[in-house]
């Protein structure tokens, strides 16, 4: 299934993560440049552009840097100094967990070789950001948020969830997401596939 969508002139700037299927997102002439699930674009506000996809079951994690959502006619569009960025997943730059002092040492071993990627923001300035975190199959342990809001998406891989106020674990598979306000502790099991998670948050948090 082939999906084509003109969205001619957004007011805010938004970000996307390839969940299924193949994206792709630039201005109107552009080639057609395929990104795979675990890809991340952005999209300045007020420049036209298009996003089409092709495969089954198409899906990718979209957030609006604020609302509405507006879409406006093309003799209305706009260019500021941001341009628009496609990361295909295969040019995501990961961090060793090791070399991360949010990451605890024991999670950081060789054999657990959890990794984060960086992708917008600046997490030393106490607002929003994003990043990625990437978690071998068979991990277990805690993500701790010290956040004033945090919230994860299953980008991919299978994860057994529990909340402390959760009396079971929940399974979450890609398109689901997890969420806290204030302080959170979020207890993770991997499946035997390893997981990425897209991660917004405004504050730190540790992997246990």
């Amino acid at each position: 299934m082939d999906f084509l969508l003109l969205l001619i002139f957004i007011m805010y700037p938004i970000r996307g993560v390839v969940i299924n299927g193949l994206f792709h997102n630039d201005d109107p002439e552009a080639e057609n440049e395929w990104m795979p699930a675990g890809s991340f674009w952005t999209q300045p506000k007020g420049q036209v552009h298009i996003t089409s996809a092709k495969g089954e079951n198409l899906l990718a994690y979209i957030e609006i840097e604020e609302g509405p959502y507006l879409v406006k006619p093309t003799e209305e569009a706009f260019h500021t100094d941001e341009v628009p960025l496609n990361m295909d997943q295969s040019n995501i730059v990961w961090l060793n967990a090791a070399d991360i002092r949010w990451i605890s040492k024991s999670v950081a071993g060789s054999q657990t070789q959890a990794k984060v990627a960086m992708l917008w923001g600046d997490k030393n300035e106490q607002q929003f950001y994003g990043s990625m975190l990437k978690l071998p199959a068979g991990f277990a342990g805690k993500l701790v948020s010290h956040a004033g809001s945090f919230k994860a998406v299953v980008i991919k891989g299978d994860l057994q969830y529990q909340f402390p106020k959760l009396e079971q674990a929940v399974k979450l598979t890609p398109g689901s997401y997890f969420a806290s306000s204030d302080n959170g502790d979020h207890q993770l099991s991997v499946g035997e596939r390893e997981l990425v998670l897209y991660i917004r948050t405004n504050g730190e948090f540790e992997l246990k």
